[in-house]
């Protein structure tokens, strides 16, 4: 399997940089041949990709998520990957985003286009691309906030509206 790790500073608080990278379905807006993401329910999505000039579709789990830490994931059917994103709070208005992805190159054009560097290149990008959308609105376009460790999801506990709270 192939790792890529890559990591990009964002001028956004931890809580809104995480809410938006829980917003699964917005992915394509700033993921580079990500065509869908249908989040199936609070632990699995589907995604649909253009990779290599080739369609492709996989079923994903998320097997770790804690709000404004980390949320991890693999695949649990279709196109074989795992990874890691992690929030680090850099200061009150920065976050530090590192992204680690393992993925199973398929056939001949793939494992060349791992070989020149292409795909630490569109995940590069793709952070940057989410650094800008995140930047440029300023708010997350929602968030989900529950928890999920292996099999136990413990869903979103009540909030009072971000307005009301004390920081």
């Amino acid at each position: 399997m192939e790792i890529i790790e890559k990591s990009i500073e964002v001028n956004a608080p931890i809580s809104t940089v995480y809410n938006q990278w829980t917003q699964f379905e917005e992915f394509p807006k700033f993921m580079e041949g990500i065509e869908e993401v249908q989040q199936l329910d609070d632990k699995r999505l589907h995604w649909k990709a253009k990779i290599a000039g080739k369609t492709k579709e996989w079923d994903a789990e998320i097997v770790e998520q804690v709000p404004d830490q980390r949320i991890a994931w693999r695949s649990i059917g279709g196109t074989k990957n795992s990874g890691r994103v992690s929030f680090i709070q850099a200061d009150l208005n920065r976050t530090r985003i590192t992204l680690q992805l393992g993925y199973e190159p398929e056939g001949a054009l793939e494992k060349t286009a791992e070989a020149l560097g292409l795909v630490s290149g569109r995940v590069e990008g793709d952070l940057k691309r989410f650094k800008e959308f995140i930047e440029s609105r300023g708010t997350e376009t929602g968030e989900w906030r529950g928890e999920i460790r292996g099999r136990e999801v413990k869903p979103e506990t009540f909030q009072e509206p971000r307005s009301k709270r004390i920081h």
